[in-house]
């Protein structure tokens, strides 16, 4: 079982969130725990998703750190 730690982005963009997308994400979170039964791989990276939003994580150890919480639309730029 992994430890699920969040990046200070990911705080603030869940924070930002509606309160029922906020409780859908906290699913994927507990998900997270039983790494690495997870899918979708992006650039040394982690995906996953729910309905139109994502959570993009990746491993150090046995610690899963979400690094990027949001809508599909805009998710992948940067």
């Amino acid at each position: 079982m992994a430890k699920v730690e969040l990046a200070r982005q990911a705080e603030r963009e869940i924070d930002a969130l509606p309160k029922f997308i906020r409780l859908r994400l906290l699913d994927i979170v507990h998900r997270l725990e039983k790494w690495p039964a997870v899918s979708g791989a992006l650039a040394g990276s982690f995906r996953v998703r729910t309905g139109n939003y994502r959570i993009q994580f990746h491993v150090e150890g046995d610690v899963v750190v979400i690094d990027k919480v949001g809508h599909r639309d805009g998710f992948y730029e940067d």
